[in-house]
């Protein structure tokens, strides 16, 4: 068998080269759009956290970004804690309210469907995280045609 002579890797060292960017760095014109559109359960996958990260990228880069949790996706927005609210249970455990509060507090907008909000999922309003608007389902489709009409970019995150 071939002994390994490569020095193990250690805490601190690259695997990729992080300083390469290939692409420029795009950044909003005046008055450009982003919506992200969430119809994924919380938990269940990575891409609601990933792209809660890219709405808040979108938000920096100068876009009027906005989120729409409808479906399953409103259980991203519902308060969460153990043993009470906003009580970390264990690291990452409020990863996706704390990525929707620092959202909401770079001044990003979420919007929430009252129909599976109440319906399928069974909060009412006040389980929320202050700050997402709630919606009538009937404005769900509404919101996506204001920003198809206005060019924006759209990123669907669907698991479901």
């Amino acid at each position: 068998m071939p002994a390994i002579t490569a020095p193990a890797h250690a805490d601190g060292d690259f695997f990729v080269d992080y300083e390469e960017k290939v692409f420029e760095d795009v950044q909003a014109l005046e008055g450009e759009k982003a919506l992200i559109t969430f119809h994924t359960v919380a938990f269940e996958g990575s891409i609601g956290l990933v792209n809660l990260l890219q709405a808040k990228r979108l938000k920096r880069k100068g876009y009027d970004t906005s989120i729409l949790l409808y479906g399953p996706g409103v259980t991203l927005g519902i308060q969460r804690g153990f043993p009470k609210l906003g009580s970390e249970a264990f690291p990452g455990h409020l990863n996706f309210n704390n990525q929707i509060k620092g959202f909401l507090e770079e001044g990003g907008k979420v919007y929430a469907c009252r129909f599976a909000l109440q319906a399928l999922y069974g909060h009412g309003e006040p389980s929320l995280i202050p700050g997402i608007t709630p919606i009538s389902p009937l404005d769900v489709l509404d919101l996506m045609l204001i920003h198809r009409r206005a060019g924006a970019v759209i990123l669907d995150t669907w698991t479901l």
